[in-house]
C-alpha cells in the first residue's frame, strides 16, 4: 500500500498547498479518522522544524515530539482537533484548533495548558459494573459519572485522564464550528432547534461583531473562554 496521498484529494482540514506538488504523506492509522493530519506535515510544512522524513524520524527517536502527553514514534500518526503538541526541547507547546476556513492550525499555549486537552462527548453508555463510559470525538474513552451528556465538552488531563473541567452543551454556551462553511467561527448558542426524526438538530449561534450563523449540531463544539483570547468575555 502506498504511503503517499495526492494533494488534490486531501481533506480540507489539512494545512497543505494542493497545487505545489502532486503527492504528500498519507496519514497512518489512529485517531480523528480521515481528517487527521500526518505528524510529518505538521513538523515539516507547518512548523518547519524538520526538512524531511528522515529528520522527523530522528526527532521522534529522541523523544522530541509529545502528543497529548505521550512521546510520538510514528511520523504518519494523525494529528487532529484539540490535540496538544509539545516540543519540549524547544519549549514550544501548541493546541490544534480549526481556523476560519476549516484548516487545522496550531495555537501556541503555555506548558501548564499543555497538560490537558478538550474533548467533545459523542457517546455515553453503561458498561459492566454499572459505570458509565464516555467516548470523545477522537475515540478516547474514559469512565465518568452520570452528569456528562452527549454534546458536552470536558477537559481531561493527559497523565491520568482526570476530568478537570466540564462545559455543558446548552443555550448560552460558548462554541466553535469545527467543520462546514463556518469552521473556526466562535460565538454563543442562541437556540438549539430539535429536528423530528433522524435529521440533524440545527444550532443558531450569535456573535457580538457579526450576524451569527446556523449549522448542524454535529459541527459544534463547546469550548472554554481560554480558546478565544478573551474576545468573547
Amino acid at each position: 500500500m502506498s504511503n503517499h496521498q495526492k494533494r488534490l484529494s486531501v481533506p480540507k482540514s489539512w494545512p497543505v498547498e494542493r497545487k505545489t506538488e502532486t503527492f504528500t504523506v498519507k496519514a497512518g492509522a489512529g485517531p480523528h479518522g480521515e481528517d487527521g493530519v500526518p505528524l510529518l506535515i505538521i513538523l515539516r510544512d507547518v512548523l518547519g522544524v524538520v526538512d524531511n522524513r528522515k529528520e522527523a524520524r530522528y526527532a521522534l527517536a529522541q523523544d522530541g515530539v509529545v502528543i497529548n502527553g505521550e512521546s510520538a514514534s510514528d511520523e504518519e500518526r494523525p494529528i487532529g482537533m484539540f490535540d496538544i503538541l509539545a516540543l519540549p526541547d524547544r519549549e514550544e507547546y501548541y493546541r490544534v484548533f480549526p481556523d476560519e476556513g476549516g484548516r487545522l492550525s496550531l495555537t501556541p499555549i503555555d506548558e501548564d495548558a499543555a497538560g490537558s486537552k478538550l474533548g467533545k462527548v459523542i457517546n455515553k453508555h453503561h458498561v459492566p459494573g454499572g459505570e458509565i463510559q464516555l467516548t470523545l470525538h477522537d475515540g478516547q474513552t474514559l469512565l465518568a459519572g452520570p452528569e456528562y451528556a452527549t454534546g458536552d465538552s470536558i477537559v481531561v488531563t493527559n497523565d491520568d485522564e482526570e476530568i478537570v473541567a466540564h462545559f455543558e452543551y446548552e443555550e448560552g454556551a460558548l462554541v466553535t464550528a469545527v467543520t462546514g462553511t463556518h469552521a473556526g467561527q466562535i460565538g454563543r448558542i442562541a437556540e438549539i432547534q430539535v429536528t423530528a426524526g433522524s435529521a440533524a438538530n440545527n444550532v443558531v449561534v450569535e456573535q457580538e461583531d457579526d450576524d451569527g450563523f446556523e449549522t448542524i449540531e454535529e459541527y459544534i463544539v463547546v469550548i472554554d473562554e481560554n480558546f478565544t483570547g478573551g474576545d468573547q468575555e
